[in-house]
């Protein structure tokens, strides 16, 4: 079966929500939207205090080629344009609505009948991305607009569809696939012909059989579209090792997918550039995985952008007194909230509520030169070298190491048996490297 070759690692999937059909989450009373819920430069707020917006209306305009729309996922008036926090626990400025009702904008078809039939261009498909503000629904939340403007002097010869979800706990692109497979397939059609490829491959890991089959019972439909089941190993959703897995290339140190002649988009990608294209929809709501082991109801939620995290964890029967941490994301590679005040955003694709015995570290002890963390990284690195040189301050030997390559799976940490917190201080090194390059380019 497909997989990628270098490290990777098994950690148990705790797919508990996969058999639960997606819900919708009823709309808040009030919402709280950050303005960069991307990578680039933040949107530029449109809106005042006081003034009636309507949901799918836009409220904060991209600024610059790398950034995205933001539009208001309800109908209300905006109490204020202020700071406030956000997943990552720092404040960034924020449009807050007070709900009124649920008003959208007339442009936007809100029924549910399939719409397969594609009318517009490749280049009026990008336009519709960026006006509807679409991003990367995988967790990186890159402006799908650029994604698909392929730089001068290089071809995309093959699109691939990520539906790996490798993280243990997530599961909401598995629902996805299930119940809007003819949107997803649709979506891919869609963003085949915005790149001008003639071929997609739908790669998904071989724990979603019921996904697979759905896929393959209509993919015939569609053209140029193959759907392949892949080995369950983490991280085989991260972009380099699908594309290591499916076509066999290797992108090269500091290379993008475009390098080796592809590009990959999320499903939640897929179906939400089908919504755009096709029914005129902002980016205004996604699926989010609300689940953990001491659960009442674990559940997919699709939740409008912006709803307190608090909101989620209520309708999922509420936080148990067992709880101890919250991630924001996958326990591999997301990030524990610091509050439930915080808002959902484009990219989040998962909360999970870990248990106490669970969430406490072990304690570290020294590294004992087993070589795991080496045997483990799906990049070819060396983790504890990356460790101790961060630890140390040694920033240009880790550069000549490659950090910038470590994709932050956390496979190095999950492994050690020595419970050594490598990926922190491999984080910490990458940011200090980043800002020296940042400098030296500058200069």
């Amino acid at each position: 079966m497909k997989t990628f070759a270098k490290g990777g690692v098994h950690p148990p999937e705790n797919k508990i929500s996969a058999g639960i059909p997606i819900e919708i989450l009823p709309v808040p009373e009030q919402v709280i939207i950050p303005i960069n819920q991307h990578l680039g430069a933040p949107a530029e707020p449109m809106v005042e205090k006081g003034e009636a917006v309507k949901a799918g209306q836009i409220i904060a305009r991209n600024k610059g080629f790398v950034s995205a729309n933001i539009h208001s996922p309800v109908s209300g008036k905006v109490l204020k344009v202020d700071k406030a926090f956000d997943s990552s626990g720092y404040k960034q400025t924020c449009v807050i609505i007070n709900v009124e009702g649920d008003e959208w904008i007339d442009s936007v078809d809100r029924s549910d009948k399939l719409k397969r039939d594609i009318n517009l261009t490749g280049e009026e498909i990008i336009k519709k991305c960026s006006e509807n503000g679409i991003v990367g629904m995988g967790g990186a939340t890159f402006p799908t607009h650029v994604k698909l403007t392929i730089p001068p002097g290089k071809k995309c010869n093959v699109l691939i569809i990520n539906g790996v979800e490798c993280e243990p706990y997530l599961t909401s692109d598995h629902r996805l696939l299930l119940e809007k497979t003819g949107e997803i397939l649709t979506g891919t059609s869609l963003l085949m012909k915005a790149l001008g490829v003639e071929r997609a491959m739908i790669g998904t890991e071989n724990n979603k059989k019921d996904a697979i089959e759905k896929l393959q019972s209509m993919v015939s439909e569609y053209s140029g579209i193959s759907v392949h089941a892949l080995k369950v190993k983490y991280p085989q959703g991260a972009e380099k090792q699908l594309i290591k897995a499916l076509i066999k290339r290797e992108v090269p140190s500091g290379g993008l997918p475009i390098d080796v002649g592809t590009v990959v988009h999320n499903v939640g990608t897929a179906y939400a550039v089908y919504e755009a294209v096709q029914k005129n929809k902002p980016l205004v709501e996604r699926v989010v995985t609300v689940t953990g082991k001491d659960m009442e109801k674990p559940v997919n939620l699709l939740t409008r952008i912006g709803t307190p995290v608090s909101k989620l964890i209520e309708y999922a029967g509420g936080l148990p007194d067992s709880t101890a941490k919250i991630i924001n994301g996958g326990p591999m590679m997301g990030k524990a909230l610091a509050s439930l005040d915080v808002p959902v955003t484009k990219g989040t694709s998962g909360i999970i509520l870990i248990r106490r015995k669970e969430s406490r570290r072990s304690e570290t002890g020294p590294c004992i030169r087993c070589s795991k963390c080496i045997a483990a990284c799906p990049m070819g690195l060396e983790p504890y070298l990356l460790m101790t040189l961060a630890e140390k301050e040694l920033y240009e030997r880790a550069e000549k190491e490659r950090i910038m390559d470590c994709m932050e799976c956390g496979s190095c940490s999950y492994i050690c048996p020595a419970h050594r917190p490598l990926l922190d201080y491999i984080r910490l090194g990458k940011s200090n490297v980043g800002r020296i390059i940042r400098e030296r380019k500058q200069k």
